[in-house]
């Protein structure tokens, strides 16, 4: 089922507003001025990593396309636009037959990115790319956030599964696009059935608390659980004393019992007091799950302990304390007249400070050593080096308007699992420290 194409609540019928009023009124001075139809090249990229981070992952490519193809105006926005006096009836006119025909190149998602990396290229007419701005950086910076985060929390955990729960502690919308990423940067599952319904994410869930205070004893919630869900389940047991809990769930489930969690407390303590008690029951098998705001550290931490499987929600949600990646979509080159075939001029913005950027329209590889290991992000705009010519990045991701690189969500977290495992050892370390690749411009 293409679940993209059912309009549900956790879609939109269009994107077109999902914008800043500066890119419409942009246009409308564009258009007055004769420069709207110059060919033009804006590049999403950032100045720098959050701090202490050694990567960034690219997350939120599909969402993008699906925002491109969305981005039209229809009566209702129109009359909206017109209602507000923010545009004038040529712009409105030209917005009404608005659909992006360009071209769009970019790092595919899941692939990491360091400083000045070109992630995203986008070519058109000045007009029409503008207007793609905000919602791509709204997407890529918030989606690249989450990916990032839940790729540090998947390097701590090593072999043990991660699961996304953090719904409640976001926007409705964004939980869903969170859990997506999340997918991407290495996560299992969620349990967001809105992002089990639309991206096809395994889903988990089992009780709260509220289960067992609705109950007159806890071995009457974890009968009715085990009841209904099957001696597999997993029980929650902290909600009172720990230690009766488990001795309840397993004479309750049996030895077969599916899994026990523990949401409070000193986890690793509790996990190691949990795992004995099982073993000593005869619930030899029956695993343990920790959740209780976690992030890559609180994990990290645990590695020694008993863990079978991690839940995570509010850190990762929040990009684990960087929210964004602060990525911007600067205007690279462009034509000096409407022509088809008119050349293209760098052009770049001067500025005092840290908030200058480089002109021209950009390729980018990256270089590996004789092991294999990457040990540089090339950035150029001549001609690509022979050496690098099978290193480039950006791949083509619409072209002509229409979208060329749609691709199942598990190549997009394949393909970041094999880009991380490329990187130089010291990417995977959580201590503080620079990106562990320098950007060469050449």
């Amino acid at each position: 089922m293409n679940t993209a194409d059912l309009g549900l609540p956790v879609a939109v019928p269009s994107t077109a507003l999902f914008t800043d009023q500066y890119e419409l009124t942009m246009l409308q001075a564009a258009l007055r001025s004769g420069t709207a139809d110059r060919r033009s090249v804006f590049e999403v990229f950032t100045r720098r990593l959050p701090e202490g981070r050694r990567y960034g992952v690219v997350g939120g490519t599909g969402r993008v396309l699906d925002a491109v193809e969305n981005f039209r105006f229809d009566e209702t926005i129109l009359g909206f636009l017109r209602e507000r006096g923010i545009l004038d009836e040529p712009t409105l006119d030209w917005l009404a037959g608005f659909r992006f025909r360009g071209d769009i190149w970019g790092y595919p998602e899941g692939e990491v990115y360091f400083p000045g990396s070109p992630v995203m290229r986008v070519e058109g007419t000045f007009a029409e790319a503008v207007l793609l701005e905000t919602v791509i950086l709204s997407i890529l910076n918030h989606d690249s956030a989450v990916a990032a985060a839940a790729s540090r929390m998947s390097v701590a955990a090593g072999d043990r599964p991660l699961m996304e729960m953090g719904a409640r502690r976001t926007h409705e919308l964004a939980a869903v696009a969170a859990a997506r990423a999340a997918y991407v940067g290495g996560f299992h599952t969620t349990s967001d059935l809105a992002a089990g319904f639309r991206y096809n994410i395994p889903t988990v869930g089992t009780s709260a608390h509220a289960f067992t205070l609705l109950h007159d004893t806890e071995r009457d919630a974890f009968t009715a659980q085990v009841d209904t869900l099957g001696s597999g389940t997993t029980l929650l047991v902290d909600t009172f004393d720990v230690a009766e809990a488990v001795r309840t769930a397993v004479e309750v489930a049996g030895p077969g019992l599916g899994a026990v969690r523990i949401d409070s407390g000193d986890l690793l303590l509790i996990a190691h007091r949990v795992r004995q008690q099982l073993d000593e029951l005869g619930a030899t098998k029956t695993k343990i799950v920790v959740t209780s705001d976690l992030d890559e550290y609180a994990i990290a931490s645990l590695a020694a302990a008993p863990v079978d499987a991690y839940g995570v929600g509010t850190q990762l949600v929040t990009g684990s304390g960087h929210p964004t990646c602060s990525m911007v979509y600067k205007l690279v080159a462009r034509a000096d007249s409407d022509e088809p075939g008119a050349p293209l001029r760098p052009v770049a913005k001067r500025s005092m400070g840290a908030k200058s950027s480089l002109g021209g329209r950009k390729w980018a590889a990256r270089r590996l050593d004789a092991e294999g290991v990457a040990e540089a992000e090339v950035i150029g705009t001549g001609p690509v080096p022979a050496e690098l010519a099978d290193r480039q990045l950006l791949v083509p991701l619409v072209s002509g308007g229409t979208v060329v690189a749609r691709e199942p969500l598990d190549a997009a977290r394949d393909r970041h699992i094999a880009a991380r495992d490329q990187l130089p050892l010291s990417a995977t370390q959580l201590s503080r420290g620079e990106a562990v690749l320098p950007t060469e411009y050449v």
